[in-house]
């Protein structure tokens, strides 16, 4: 019996492999069958990139103006004052609970 069947175990073998490689090509984590979740995630991550990129922006304009070349002393007051813990004393200081 095994004799008959030997010369079809190639090609049951192959025929298996084409499959799971179908399978996975349908179903798997690149597959064709979530295409539209891949959509959904590049949407969401182009607008984490623009929101970071905001963020990158904001952060070099503010160390731009603390460079020796452009110093703001606006600026340098308002790091120095957060970072020590100081207020002028005509300002208004409201203390809230962290």
């Amino acid at each position: 019996m095994l004799a008959r069947l030997r010369p079809y175990l190639s090609t049951a073998a192959l025929a298996l492999l084409i499959f799971y490689f179908a399978f996975h090509a349908f179903t798997g984590e690149g597959g064709l069958l979530r295409s539209n979740q891949r959509g959904e995630t590049l949407l969401a991550k182009q607008r984490e990139l623009s929101q970071v990129r905001a963020k990158r922006e904001d952060l070099e304009a503010r160390a731009q103006l603390l460079r020796d070349q452009s110093l703001s002393a606006d600026l340098l007051e308002e790091r120095a004052r957060s970072l020590l813990g100081f207020a002028d004393p005509r300002d208004y200081v409201i203390r809230m609970k962290p």
